[in-house]
Formats: C-alpha cells, sequence, structure tokens
C-alpha cells in the first residue's frame, strides 16, 4: 500500500530506530533498502512520512468477525485510552526482526512496537538456526508519533520467560513472568515483587488469554486472529486483539498493554509447535 506524501524520495533516519542506519523512501513508502549513515555525511532532512493507513474494513472485520468483539465507544486515541488494540505482526517468510503495527477498533494508527538494538550478527544467527530462546530481545513500544512510551526486555531463556518493562527513563514498571512451561501457559505480572495480575492461556495451544488483576476478576482479553492458512503456514506474521473491560490503573495498565504487544515473543517466538 502506498500513500500521498510530499517528502521526496531519498535516504532518511531509520523510522525503526536502528542507530546510524538509513532507509530509502521511494516517494510513497518505506522499501527494504538500508545503508549505513556515513560520518558527516549530508542526508535528506524533510521529515520522514508517517506510516499509510490500515484498511479500516479488514481492521474491523478482524475486531468483529474474527476476535468477536463487539464495537465499542472510541477512547482517547492513544495506545492506553482506548479499550481495543489490534496487534498485526508485519508478515515476513523469514523472522529477523518483530514488527507490529498497534491500532485502534477504526485502523487508526495508535502506535507501533520495533525490535531494537540487534546486531548483524545475531540476525545471522536466527536466520540459519533455531535459537531465539538463547538470545535476550529488546521491544520498544512507540505512540503514533514514534515517541517510545515503553521498553520490554526478555532476556534469553531456557524454558519460562521473563519480560522486564521499563518506561523510557529506565524505571521498572514490572515483570511478566511465565509460571509452568507444560499444559495451559499462565503468566504472572509483578510489580516490585508482588504479583498484581496473571495472563491465563486458555488451551494448551496459547491461542487466547484471559488477563485478570489480583482477585483473578477478567479485567482484559487477547485473541488471536486467524490470517488463512497459507498466511499462516509461510509467513510469520501473528495477529491479536486486545480488548480491555475497564479503565485500569497504573501500572496494572502499562503491564496489560506490554503484555498485548510482547505474548509473541514472550512464548510462541522459539515455540511455533504452542501457536
Amino acid at each position: 500500500m502506498t500513500t500521498q506524501s510530499n517528502t521526496p524520495a531519498g535516504w532518511y533516519p531509520d523510522p525503526r530506530g536502528a542507530a546510524q542506519l538509513l532507509r530509502w523512501w521511494d516517494g510513497a513508502q518505506w522499501t527494504d533498502h538500508t545503508n549505513a549513515a556515513p560520518q558527516g555525511a549530508q542526508t535528506a532532512t524533510a521529515a520522514p512520512p508517517v506510516a499509510p493507513p490500515a484498511d479500516p474494513a479488514k481492521v474491523q472485520r478482524q475486531v468483529q468477525q474474527q476476535a468477536g468483539v463487539a464495537p465499542t465507544a472510541q477512547g482517547g486515541g492513544s495506545l492506553f485510552s482506548e479499550p481495543v488494540l489490534v496487534v498485526n505482526q508485519k508478515a515476513k517468510l523469514i523472522e529477523l526482526t518483530n514488527e507490529y503495527s498497534v491500532m485502534d477498533q477504526s485502523g487508526n494508527q495508535l502506535g507501533s512496537v520495533v525490535q531494537v538494538g540487534q546486531s548483524t550478527l545475531k540476525k545471522v544467527a536466527r536466520f540459519v538456526a533455531s535459537v531465539d530462546q538463547f538470545m535476550t530481545h529488546k521491544l520498544e513500544i512507540r505512540d503514533a508519533h514514534g515517541t517510545p512510551q515503553l521498553l520490554m526486555t526478555r532476556p534469553r531463556k531456557f524454558m519460562k520467560s521473563r519480560v522486564v518493562v521499563e518506561r523510557p527513563d529506565g524505571q521498572v514498571v514490572g515483570e511478566i513472568v511465565q509460571q509452568n512451561v507444560f499444559g495451559k501457559i499462565n503468566f504472572a505480572m509483578n510489580v516490585n515483587g508482588v504479583q498484581v495480575g496473571a495472563i491465563k492461556a486458555e488451551n494448551w495451544r496459547a491461542w487466547n488469554f484471559s488477563i485478570v488483576d489480583h482477585t483473578d476478576t477478567e479485567v482484559a482479553r487477547i485473541t488471536k486472529t486467524w490470517e488463512g492458512l497459507a498466511k499462516t503456514m509461510f509467513t510469520t506474521a501473528d495477529n491479536y486483539v486486545l480488548q480491555i473491560h475497564f479503565q485500569l490503573p497504573d501500572p496494572l495498565l502499562s503491564l496489560v498493554v506490554a503484555t498485548a504487544l510482547t505474548v509473541d515473543t514472550a512464548l510462541k517466538q522459539d515455540a511455533r509447535g504452542l501457536g
């Protein structure tokens, strides 16, 4: 999909956040062509164009028909004020960098999730072997303007995942910790060592999750949406709908949003047999 833009074709700072990397804008859309930024080199200075909008009808179909979420009133227009978040991973034949777009139930772009801090060597290792679980992964949640809102770090794991959620200034919000390996996978949401909620898979394949607070009351739900056999088999795209039942207090709200945007990395990234 292309979009109208007055920004001319050229090399611009990578909108995905890669340091010292330029990405080619062809006048209508970002391409896959990147280049290292030579020190002191002059590059185009126009503001990078925004991502093209999603097809509202497709997003609404994903929410209402695939996820079974009834239309609800719009929220405040941000990642932390909308009752429904639509999380769609960019489809790639081979997954070397995790990238997600985050929209509201009408298809309006609210933000993105981008994997950061990957070296070329790490990408090569991910290409030639299934070693994701032995690597540390960092994901940055950004708002619609590209400003970081949360940083998630999943340290290398052996059997169980742990995701540390931080503010952009490094303040720790809490942790999402996998509780078990077999059966229906459950995660605890902890703040300062105290459990404030949990994420419970509703079947052993970990397709859908119920999110509860410390009283075991469901406060939100994650539903994986089916994209068709061909796409599911031959690409790495994972799409989800997060429905938050009522306005939640922080830090529980931040942990719920972080959970919905990182559940694929926390669980399925190295266990495709589960998802």
